[in-house]
């Protein structure tokens, strides 16, 4: 079985980062299981995405940047486009990372005990850096496997044992309800499942482990098998926090708040331990898929242990470390950081959704009239809900 997992363990691990815990714990606390529907929708349109990505990197064994780079042919529109999603992904990455970085922090502070913020920083940006330096594929898998595994046990467990009303749960996941609060909390759902940059990571990842069209149906599999299991994580972490009393969240306490007539004191510990996996997974995906874009912006044709490559990751993982010295709470950096991916996701979506269909590229393997429709349906819905977020921050909606 492990010999046949593949790139999307690695997705899986990108977005059940930090982010996920916070945004599934606001939406728990916030809403109980009524936005359940947001995150059932947005674990589909993964799927769906993230197939178009990995089909696209095996079919033409390149990057998707490299992709649209090659397909767009006026010098000025490539150069501008290009320019954008390389601004777009480094910049964004890195307040991603600060993220990252911070919810590995919280997760420490729940496990030993708060000291300065700065020190927990530095032990997961150099635990990040030595298995990024490492450079080797097989070592990252099995690291991912590991730590997947034990935050999302911690986090099944619990929505387990809390005993949810079935009843009301089925109804949060199957009736859309939106109110004029929860938008900012629906876009932070979607956007911290399907992550902008996966879509270039995935890509890229996928023509190292796999050379030939029939390999697509084994990427298929691992794809959707790796993200649906994370997807039950993001529901069990919404389930397990619509327990919590508290109308508030604020810091990684408040999240164990609802866990302690279960586990007592060491409530903390079950929280600590999920944030710390989920921190260190993410903390290493976003470098990496930041050096995989400008690789293939670039068109550098670099590796792992290509100097060019790492200069990339190096420089997103210190601007993550770097952003924390500076005091923010990692709770505010990370729903900054959702809502903002949230609002870069249909731009890059359309891309790929263009690419795919392109015969010059694909072939015989371009999309169907059914995977076009639901990927339009998903951009149009991630457009209306960008626009809204906007609006909402403005005070305008």
């Amino acid at each position: 079985m492990f010999k046949k997992i593949g790139p999307g363990v690695l997705i899986a691990a990108a977005f059940i980062g930090p982010g996920t815990v916070t945004a599934c714990t606001l939406a728990g606390v916030g809403f109980g299981f009524s936005l359940l529907w947001a995150m059932l929708l947005s674990i589909i349109a993964t799927v769906v995405l993230q197939e178009m990505s990995a089909r696209l990197g095996i079919i033409t064994q390149k990057g998707l940047a490299s992709v649209i780079k090659e397909e767009l042919r006026t010098p000025w529109i490539r150069n501008t486009i290009i320019g954008v999603i390389l601004g777009a992904i480094v910049i964004g990455n890195a307040a991603y990372e600060a993220g990252n970085i911070g919810g590995g922090t919280l997760g420490l502070e729940a496990i030993f005990g708060e000291v300065h913020s700065g020190y927990y920083a530095w032990i997961i940006g150099g635990l990040a850096f030595i298995l990024l330096y490492i450079g080797n594929y097989k070592v990252l898998e099995k690291v991912f496997v590991l730590l997947v595994l034990i935050m999302s046990l911690s986090f099944v467990i619990t929505a387990i044992i809390t005993k949810p009303n079935l009843l009301e749960l089925a109804k949060g996941m199957f009736v859309p309800t939106v109110s004029e609060d929860s938008i900012l909390t629906i876009v932070a759902l979607v956007g911290t499942t399907i992550v902008p940059y996966n879509l270039f990571l995935h890509a890229s990842l996928v023509s190292e482990k796999w050379k030939s069209v029939n390999d697509l149906k084994a990427a298929k599999t691992d794809t959707v098998v790796s993200i649906v299991l994370g997807g039950m994580v993001s529901i069990s972490i919404i389930i397990t926090a619509a327990a919590i009393n508290n109308s508030q969240v604020a810091n990684v306490m408040d999240m164990a708040e609802g866990l302690k007539p279960l586990y007592g004191s060491g409530a903390k510990y079950f929280i600590g331990i999920g944030l710390f996996a989920a921190g260190v997974t993410s903390a290493i995906t976003a470098p990496l898929a930041a050096a995989y874009v400008a690789n293939s912006c670039f068109g550098w044709k670099a590796d792992f242990k290509n100097w060019k490559f790492r200069s990339v990751w190096m420089l997103i993982l210190g601007l993550g470390v770097f952003f924390l010295t500076f005091n923010i709470r990692p709770i505010e950096i990370i729903k900054f950081a959702q809502i903002a991916n949230g609002i870069l996701l249909p731009v890059i979506a359309i891309f790929l959704l263009w690419v795919v269909n392109r015969i010059s590229v694909m072939g015989v393997y371009k999309n169907t009239r059914v995977q076009n429709i639901i990927g339009l349906t998903i951009i149009l819905l991630s457009v209306i809900l960008g626009a809204k977020s906007i609006f909402k921050v403005l005070g305008l909606f």
